[in-house]
């Protein structure tokens, strides 16, 4: 390779759902939010953690760009985003620039 550049930006979302009564109401609050992530940001966006607890979740979000600068302002979007989502509670988001 020469001059080019491939940088990854893996975000790890830890949130709450505190309306969720069962783990089918979680499930479907956090597909909504990851169909929004993965159609604003063409990005891998998956359930990683907490997967049998019915008010948490930890989301990964993975992008790849050779635009290192592109990358921040997807993960400022990201927060924009879910902040728009006002059924889910953020309690952090963590980057990891692998």
């Amino acid at each position: 390779m020469g001059e080019e550049r491939i940088h990854t930006l893996v975000l790890a979302i830890e949130c709450r759902i505190h309306h969720a009564q069962s783990l089918k109401q979680k499930r479907a609050a956090i597909k909504s939010m990851i169909d929004r992530l993965r159609a604003r940001l063409n990005a891998s966006v998956v359930e990683v953690g907490y997967l049998d607890e019915w008010q948490r979740s930890l989301i990964g979000v993975a992008m790849v760009s050779n635009n290192r600068r592109f990358l921040q302002r997807q993960s400022d979007l990201v927060s924009q985003i879910l902040l728009e989502a006002g059924d889910i509670e953020i309690i952090k988001i963590e980057s990891h620039w692998p």
